[in-house]
């Protein structure tokens, strides 16, 4: 079979987006509405959720996030990791640009807009506040959405739980000291015990987990009996995440009907971040010459944020209504449109893009 023959077929095989993915802008929409009048209206019901924790980890954020992911998790082969050198430039590039360049960038951009730019507009004690929630987002690369952006983009699906495979594995041990790097940087105190105790919660539990249900599953009634329970669970995956956005917008929903500016301009540094990231990402794919379906998922990968850590992290290192937390929840805010966006221009750009690997 060839492997533009294989890679149509693949595309047949690709499961149809479902019902809540299709209208998922539509849904956050609500959710964000439905949190906002939550916390203005009843914030007696917010700060009650808000309070119940357990090591300054919040046990309702936590259970939806776990059930938000660990399905998603679920996905990933790391017996797949061995396609890593067949699609080594489409990887190199991942990595790279998450790793290496991501992270600071976001600190960049955030230095410039918040601390220059709009440093007039903003109150002077929440500067460093805003700071770290940006960081925190730019230094986690998409876990969980990335496998619904790269569903949507006609990603090649080894390749997408391969670089997911990766980035889990790397984020265990990198996303603490790069954060800490820049947060030093910023001169913003970081509780380190608070840090790791966030990576265990929400990247190595739930990952252990997913991975112990799969192997369970698998060896119950094989990959077939796998396939169907996954796609039973699957759809908990988005009400998960649209009741997370609730309870989120729910802790913030005074601010941001009192702070619309600020609102706005803590959007503008996340925003130039998402397209900056994904246009170097997707143009070094197209120069290197990496087939359009692994070229996909690497650029979404870098362009959306493991929102669900960041939040989580900014909660728990500066609380429910920090500046940090309010500008994770600004991420959450505007990703999703902005993915979805995205995930458009790739594939109405997949003549352009293919000009450059015919001419090769």
């Amino acid at each position: 079979m060839s492997e533009t023959t294989a890679t149509s077929q693949k595309h047949a095989d690709t499961p149809p987006i479902s019902f809540f993915e299709r209208y998922l802008t539509v849904w956050v929409a609500l959710c964000i509405i439905a949190g906002t009048l939550l916390g203005l209206y009843w914030p007696g019901a917010a700060q009650t959720l808000g309070a119940m924790e357990i090591a300054h980890v919040n046990i309702p954020v936590g259970i939806l996030i776990w059930c938000m992911i660990i399905p998603m998790l679920m996905k990933i082969d790391f017996s797949a990791l061995s396609e890593v050198y067949e699609q080594r430039a489409g990887m190199g590039i991942t990595l790279a640009v998450n790793w290496l360049i991501k992270p600071f960038s976001m600190a960049l951009f955030g230095w410039f807009f918040i601390k220059v730019v709009f440093a007039p507009w903003l109150p002077a004690a929440s500067l460093d506040s805003y700071m770290a929630g940006l960081i925190l987002l730019g230094a986690a690369p998409c876990t969980a959405m990335v496998f619904v952006w790269s569903n949507l983009c006609k990603g090649h699906a080894n390749f997408t739980l391969t670089q997911v495979a990766l980035n889990d594995l790397i984020m265990v041990f990198a996303f603490a000291p790069i954060v800490a790097l820049l947060l030093g940087v910023s001169s913003i105190p970081v509780p380190w015990d608070t840090l790791i105790l966030s990576v265990i919660m929400y990247i190595v539990i739930p990952l252990s987990i997913a991975q112990a249900l799969r192997f369970w599953l698998i060896k119950k009634g094989g990959q077939p009996f796998f396939e169907k329970v996954l796609s039973r669970i699957g759809p908990w995956s988005i009400v998960a995440l649209l009741a997370t956005l609730v309870l989120l917008f729910s802790f913030q929903g005074k601010a941001i009907v009192e702070q619309p500016v600020i609102i706005a301009i803590l959007a503008v540094p996340i925003l130039f971040q998402t397209l900056f990231i994904a246009a170097l990402g997707y143009v070094l794919n197209r120069q290197l010459k990496v087939r359009h379906d692994v070229a996909g998922p690497s650029t979404m990968i870098g362009a959306s944020n493991f929102f669900e850590l960041a939040v989580a992290v900014a909660i728990v290192l500066y609380g429910f209504d920090s500046g940090a937390a309010l500008a994770t929840v600004v991420g959450v805010l505007i990703e999703v449109p902005v993915m979805l966006w995205l995930v458009r221009t790739v594939n109405r750009t997949r003549h352009w893009y293919e000009q450059a690997l015919q001419a090769g």
